[in-house]
């Protein structure tokens, strides 16, 4: 299983080489209060003292450290030497011995942690294999912002962490979420990627800010939501459990705890007869991976220079001497902690490696796909393939918008599986936008009763009509139909507008290498529906002039005089009959009797419209009916005031005639009677009307516009782009597409070798 953790460490060579993290590999994040001795554990578990020490807020940038082991292999520095590597032969690793807990003066780097177990549990038993000597030079670190760069003392890898950190945020405590990216190559450190960030703090100081906890909580956040990250939660040892800001961060993002070790640091300085036994135990705050006491080196050590392996050996011994934790040696030192890492890691790598493994072929798929669209280099291939090619990109371009519109294409980001897509869109236009449009369009929309009276007033003339004037029907209806035309026409924008966005999904994915011939293309496609769209709006204003052109009253539709005074007397008969009496009163005649008309003079009136209808007219019929209705009927207000006239003794003066006249007395009731006539023609007609137009819009504008843009969007194409002279200008390559298709091949290649590090492990469940 040790060779896991090189197949991780190569795998982030390989994805540092083409500068994307596709996976979130595993790495160890420390999160705990500020001077809780964070930064003490990550230098315990590297064996090395690096970071920077104080009081207060120490670390302000995140840290993020990547050790690489380098006892048994070369560090690969090319992509080429990452596969060949990974071969070598395992079985001659030589790793670093651990001592016996009895034993530890026998070797003097019994103790390091920096050197790995050959298994995660390693038998107290097995034979002590001592660490190879670390000669100068082979240990360094190298720093991201300092390219190419060796730093072979760690007091100055300390200093360029300092000088780094106050680059960012000053020297007053300030912080900052930009990483400082560490690299340490060491034959005697853990393959690990560890993180040290900020101490959680409650008040700021200097020239913090004021939300600086709110800072270190949202970036602490950031990387311990990584899911392969295991979470180092560090408390003091000498403070209340419950109150612990890191475990209380870590179980937001990790409720089970699968993920998290507590660590209890400072375990020697709690008060006399105390001891942490109970947490050591996993009784106060259960976690799955439990708790490990460590010891860390205090500020006195640090200023009289002591080693961390001399700090360890304290540490051990005690552990040792102490009565509570004499019993508790697998939950406490810098060793089991280091061991419990390597168990963890290992086990989460094993578990993962299938997803990466996965990740990986999608990335190949992907990046071969884009290199199939990216293609051959235009400069590479001769004048005549160049034409060949270029009829292909526009062949394939104008088939697939005819696919499109018919709906036998598909979108290259599959958005046909989500939502309408080419024709289906158009569909959706005709049938649920404009058509439901045009059926809530009111036959009276902006036509008042007043305005009906007014046009039968001025239709008759200087004398009063026996019946309702047609030609008053005429201009009213006119106006009505006149208001279907701007419908239409903004239902021919919505069709364009929509055409144009079908071309720019139906762009051939190889088209993106060549701007000036998409930008040609593009033009050439918005001129063509342009000049579609001209005799599409002028067959759509043709429609509406076709019907202004003859109103059809002998449409089969059609209500007629007749009927609609025969359903107004009805609905009258049956309105008064509910008021007064289940009898309608009969209008007045002219001899002033009250009978109304009998049963056969309607059958009479019915049977003369059908006859007058059948010969094309009713104004016979009209004139008869209205007579009857209105005939007896005198104005006895007209009559009294022309015999007041009459008298000399009482001369009357007329008013001024004003210049706009309208009728503002309340309607007679022949005015109310003739309005509700002219109403339901001018309703009949007009559904008669915009039936017709909500049929013939959409077939007008799929054979002017959609259809003839389908069928000549090739050859005006070719014609357009096909010359001899501009060929090569048209499939000229910008510069960034060959960087990209340049990058694309090394990726593929890199992700290839990813792939072969992946597929050496043969069987990832053999350790389960």
């Amino acid at each position: 299983m040790e060779q896991l953790i090189p197949i991780v460490n190569k795998l982030q060579d390989v994805f540092g080489a083409i500068g994307q993290s596709p996976i979130d590999l595993p790495q160890i994040v420390t999160i705990g209060s500020q001077s809780s001795g964070k930064s003490s554990v990550l230098e315990n578990v590297v064996g090395k003292g690096f970071l920077p020490r104080g009081t207060g807020i120490v670390t302000r940038r995140p840290l993020v450290l990547q050790l690489y082991n380098t006892s048994n292999h070369s560090i690969p520095t090319s992509p080429n030497a990452i596969s060949s590597s990974l071969r070598s032969n395992t079985a001659d690793t030589n790793p670093a011995g651990e001592s016996d807990s009895g034993d530890e003066n026998n070797n003097e780097n019994a103790n390091d942690v920096n050197t790995p177990p050959p298994k995660p549990l390693p038998s107290r038993k097995s034979t002590e294999i001592a660490s190879p000597p670390v000669l100068p030079g082979d240990e360094w670190g190298e720093f991201l912002h300092l390219p190419g760069e060796k730093f072979y003392s760690f007091d100055e890898i300390r200093d360029e962490i300092v000088r780094e950190t106050d680059r960012s945020t000053g020297r007053n405590k300030g912080i900052s979420n930009k990483s400082i990216n560490l690299k340490i190559y060491s034959p005697r450190v853990l393959n690990l990627t560890l993180v040290d960030l900020p101490g959680i703090t409650k008040v700021s100081v200097g020239d913090q800010p004021a939300d600086i906890e709110d800072q270190i909580r949202e970036m602490c956040l950031h990387y311990i939501s990584n899911p392969n990250a295991i979470i180092l939660a560090v408390t003091a040892g000498n403070t209340d459990l419950a109150n612990s800001d890191a475990l209380k961060m870590a179980r937001s993002v990790d409720p089970e705890g699968n993920r998290t070790i507590g660590v209890l640091t400072k375990l020697d300085l709690m008060d006399p007869g105390t001891d942490a036994s109970d947490m050591l135990n996993n009784r106060i705050i259960p976690l799955r991976r439990g708790y490990v006491g460590v010891i860390n080196r205090g500020q006195r050590d640090i200023s009289q220079r002591k080693s961390i392996k001399e700090g360890l050996r304290k540490e051990m011994e005690f552990f040792k001497s102490h009565p509570a934790y004499r019993s508790l040696q697998h939950r406490c030192g810098t060793t089991t902690l280091a061991k419990m890492l390597n168990s963890i890691l290992m086990h989460h790598i094993r578990d993962c490696l299938p997803e990466i493994k996965n990740r990986i072929t999608g990335m190949m798929a992907d990046i071969q796909q884009e290199l199939d669209a990216l293609g051959t280099p235009t400069g590479d291939i001769s004048r005549a393939t160049l034409g060949g090619s270029l009829l292909g990109l526009l062949s394939k371009f104008a088939a697939s918008f005819g696919n499109a519109v018919d709906g036998k294409g598909s979108s290259a980001d599959g958005v046909e599986m989500n939502e309408l897509y080419g024709g289906a869109r158009i569909s959706y236009i005709f049938n649920e936008i404009f058509g439901r449009s045009l059926m809530m369009i009111d036959p009276f929309d902006g036509l008042t009763d007043e305005d009906i009276r007014t046009a039968i007033c001025n239709a008759n003339g200087p004398r009063p009509s026996l019946f309702v004037p047609e030609i008053s029907f005429d201009l009213l209806v006119r106006r009505q139909i006149s208001r279907l035309e701007q419908p239409g026409l903004q239902c021919i924008d919505l069709v364009y507008d929509e055409l144009q966005r079908m071309s720019s999904q139906c762009e051939p994915t190889e088209l993106q290498r060549f701007p000036d011939l998409r930008d040609r293309m593009c033009d050439t496609v918005s001129n063509l529906l342009r000049r579609c769209v001209s005799p599409t709006q002028m067959m759509i204003s043709n429609l509406i002039k076709v019907e202004l052109a003859y109103i059809n009253t002998s449409h089969p539709d059609f209500i007629g005089g007749s009927r609609a005074v025969a359903q107004l007397m009805e609905r009258m008969s049956r309105e008064e009959g509910v008021e007064s009496s289940p009898n309608p009163p009969a209008a007045p005649n002219k001899s002033g009797d009250s009978d109304g008309p009998s049963t056969p003079a309607a059958d009479h009136s019915e049977g003369d419209y059908a006859d007058s209808h059948h010969r094309g007219g009713e104004r016979d019929e009209k004139g008869g009916l209205m007579s009857f209705i209105f005939g007896g009927k005198k104005d006895n207000r007209r009559r009294s005031s022309i015999g007041g006239m009459g008298s000399p003794s009482n001369m009357v003066k007329l008013p001024q005639v004003p210049d706009t006249m309208r009728n503002n007395e309340m309607p007679t009731d022949r005015e109310r009677i003739e309005t509700e006539i002219i109403k339901s023609l001018i309703e009949s007609y007009f559904n008669i009307v915009r039936k017709n137009f909500l049929d013939m819009v959409p077939k007008t504008i799929m054979y002017f516009l959609v259809n003839h843009s389908k069928d000549s969007i090739q050859n005006e194409l070719v014609s357009e782009l096909y010359k001899e002279n501009e060929i090569a200008d048209l499939l000229r390559e910008t510069d960034d597409v060959a960087q990209r298709r340049r990058t694309c091949a090394e990726m593929r290649g890199l992700l290839g070798r990813a792939l072969e590090i992946v597929n050496e492990v043969r069987d990832f469940n053999t350790f389960k």
